[in-house]
């Protein structure tokens, strides 16, 4: 009998068909405190790398936007307020609890008008090509299955002249911060995650997944693979987390 593919879940291989379902059970878990723990594990700094993610957009008024894996959805309550009533900005997850968590977010911040909301997997999108002028993905590259398969999907749904902009941690520029990062990330987060979630082992998976996720120039190049021009990256916090732009020209 052939041998069924895998993929990674952190460090453990498991069937490529299990993949997204540990990843939802993951952020299930998460989801009511995931603000909170954003706060702890980045010190509050996760808010300046969101705020440098924005200004690289070149999002202005009247414009479509697609914010994948828009979590609770920082990127996208900024996004609502650059478009104006003219523009559209789709607020996407995979996770139905995560999507729920940040719609309440969202209207509980009276923003209702420019936003729309969809349960999407960033590998089979919903849309239309060439439909959007800008997609961002924050923090959730990683997790995704297929990640070459995303791209060059999130490649189609943007317009000639639009972009795609990668949020993610990446690889730190620097050995001895690197030694640090991994001390905290093994050591310090799942604690973390365990005293405020009471879930140690899905911190343990976060962490892992940032180790397996490719480095800034291999991201770069997967970007190109998929049809983006000019793609460059800009590293914030010494490499722990990378911003990757791509032009659709």
């Amino acid at each position: 009998m052939k041998d069924e593919k895998t993929t990674h879940f952190g460090y453990q291989d498991v069937p490529v068909g299990e993949k997204a379902g540990r990843v939802r059970q993951v952020f299930d878990s998460v989801a009511n405190k995931y603000d909170l723990m954003n706060d702890l594990m980045s010190l509050g700094i996760h808010r300046l790398w969101k705020r440098q993610t924005i200004e690289l957009s070149g999002v202005r008024k009247g414009h479509r936007v697609l914010d994948l894996a828009a979590g609770t959805g920082d990127l996208s309550a900024r996004f609502s307020g650059l478009v104006g009533d003219d523009g559209l900005v789709v607020f996407s997850d995979i996770n139905a609890a995560m999507l729920q968590v940040g719609r309440e977010r969202m209207e509980d911040q009276g923003r209702v008008g420019n936003l729309h909301y969809v349960q999407a997997d960033a590998q089979y999108l919903p849309f239309p090509d060439n439909h959007f002028d800008c997609v961002t993905i924050g923090f959730g590259l990683r997790n995704v299955t297929d990640k070459q398969l995303a791209l060059n999907t999130i490649f189609h749904s943007v317009k000639p002249g639009g972009r795609l902009l990668v949020l993610e941690f990446s690889k730190p520029t620097h050995r001895a911060l690197e030694k640090v990062y991994d001390l905290y990330s093994f050591t310090l987060l799942p604690k973390i995650g365990k005293l405020i979630t009471d879930d140690e082992e899905s911190y343990r998976y976060l962490a892992e997944s940032i180790r397996m996720h490719p480095d800034q120039e291999t991201l770069k190049g997967m970007m190109e693979h998929a049809g983006f021009e000019r793609c460059d990256y800009f590293n914030l916090t010494g490499g722990v987390v990378a911003i990757h732009r791509g032009y659709k020209l």
